[in-house]
């Protein structure tokens, strides 16, 4: 299973099983549509309590949540950058075939993207009454004017900031640690919060999609003190990591890990004794937006809505505390691919794990068919529902990350196996090397599993729309695998 000490512990509910048929308030069915709670929490790692990431995450409400419903910890997203992996999710199609690889162009000037019904779009169409708040797309600040209608606002996106940089960091202006700003409502993911409480507690013209967006643990990773207070240097644990963990890895998979650097070199956090800062500005900054996604459960179980809504939350991404040397996203390993989903709803097993290999773009298909609407033929992903009603399902499909055109993890049950665009490879027992600390791609006793893995890497790969932000020379657009 891939998660480093998984802590939750499936209940034993029965299967209500799962139908087209939607549930009332009183428990009834009948024809009235689901809602859908969609919710977002940018570069969230497995570091909840109810994944085991990190052994002294304090996060009820993320646990609260899987115990509600069916928890993935074999999720990963489609790459491990914010608008490409926002984009697929929102159009279930792979950054190959949209040409979305890196942080630019913007969705919207993608022709392949624009040729389906982008989500929210999809269920206005329906007549849902759709509204967001937060970063559900990389481009907030347009989604009222593109994507999401009724939009919220920006609530100040990853601000407040300080006057000046609290770390000692000379980098990139986004990357500070620390405690900032003094209270909890000055932060913009509780402003967010309490505005979709707010849309819950109001009666909406057709059943409602609500998206939710959380800008925390992105950097800044800034938070009030109190949620420092609850992981004390003096007995606060770094991530588990092995000496020389790279000597493995292929040269080219550390270059494109290793771009673009505004993130601190591992070199560098070491030597300025920051590794502990890092993390524990990493946990406090979680069990603030935990807080958070806290008072929106809280208002769901106070509503209309409570008894006929489905609750999706996951992760754009992964991100690195030390692991594999690095402090950022950006990498095919799981620190930087792994995702948190949990899915949650009438009729959904209550408590129950599944390590089955999904991926963000199946939330698209599943939604649709949770509430009832008519599948698309032109969606890419995969219908969950099978694992809703039961987690150890017979599941044929493997998870698909990239990172730029022809660098590709393919991952199944028990393998991640990485190619990148020069050929070289990389194979992980995600089973029995959770961490992914040995490479044993070499030996020639996993040729087979190899070759079933690469079996999945695409033939196609569109064109880098636009100029992108490749920050690598030897990326090759073509349209033959290599």
């Amino acid at each position: 299973m891939k998660t480093k000490t998984l802590l939750f512990i499936a209940s034993p509910v029965l299967a209500l099983g799962l139908s087209n048929c939607t549930v009332s308030t009183n428990g009834d069915t009948n024809s009235t549509p689901p809602n859908v709670l969609f919710i977002a929490v940018d570069d969230l790692n497995d570091w909840i309590g109810c994944m085991g990431g990190h052994p002294q995450a304090i996060t009820p409400n993320f646990d609260r949540l899987a115990a509600r419903g069916v928890l993935f910890t074999n999720a990963h997203c489609q790459s491990p950058v914010c608008n490409p992996s926002r984009a697929s999710l929102m159009t279930s199609l792979y950054p190959s075939t949209t040409g979305i690889y890196f942080l630019s162009p913007d969705p919207i000037e993608s022709p392949v993207a624009n040729s389906v019904t982008w989500m929210p779009q999809r269920f206005q169409d329906e007549g849902y009454y759709v509204t967001g708040a937060g970063k559900l797309f990389h481009n907030g600040e347009r989604q009222n004017e593109r994507y999401v209608p009724n939009y919220g606002g920006q609530f100040g996106g990853f601000g407040p900031y300080p006057d000046e940089k609290i770390s000692s960091y000379p980098g990139h202006p986004l990357w500070d640690w620390g405690v900032f700003p003094e209270e909890d409502s000055m932060m913009p993911d509780y402003m967010i919060a309490e505005w979709a409480s707010e849309r819950l507690s109001e009666k909406h013209d057709g059943p409602l999609w609500l998206g939710v967006g959380f800008y925390r643990p992105h950097v800044p990773q800034y938070a009030p003190q109190k949620w420092f207070d609850m992981y004390p240097m003096e007995t606060l644990q770094l991530p588990a990591i092995v000496p020389n963990d790279l000597d493995d890895v292929p040269p080219y998979g550390i270059d494109i890990t290793r771009l673009h650097h505004v993130h601190p070199p591992f070199d560098w956090v070491i030597e300025n004794d920051e590794w502990k800062p890092l993390v524990q500005s990493y946990l406090a900054c979680v069990s603030f937006v935990d807080e958070q996604l806290g008072k929106v459960l809280d208002a769901l179980e106070n509503s209309e809505y409570k008894d006929n809504t489905y609750i999706v939350l996951f992760s754009d991404h992964g991100f690195h505390m030390g692991e594999k040397e690095r402090f950022a996203k950006r990498s095919l390993w799981y620190d930087g691919a792994g995702v948190p989903m949990i899915i949650a709803g009438p009729g959904i097993l209550q408590g129950h794990v599944s390590n089955k290999p999904v991926q963000l773009l199946d939330i698209y298909p599943t939604l649709l068919e949770l509430t009832g609407l008519a599948a698309d033929p032109k969606l890419e992903g995969n219908s969950l529902v099978p694992l809703l009603q039961d987690p150890g399902a017979s599941w044929p499909h493997m998870a698909r990350s990239s990172f730029g055109p022809g660098n590709y993890a393919i991952i199944s049950e028990n393998y991640r196996y990485i190619q990148y665009n020069d050929g070289s490879e990389e194979l992980y027992d995600i089973v029995n090397d959770p961490h992914e600390w040995y490479n044993i791609a070499y030996k020639p006793e996993y040729n087979e599993v190899i070759i079933q893995h690469r079996e999945h890497i695409p033939v196609f790969r569109h064109e880098i729309l636009g100029e992108g932000s490749t920050g690598h020379q030897s990326y090759d657009a073509t349209e033959t695998k290599k």
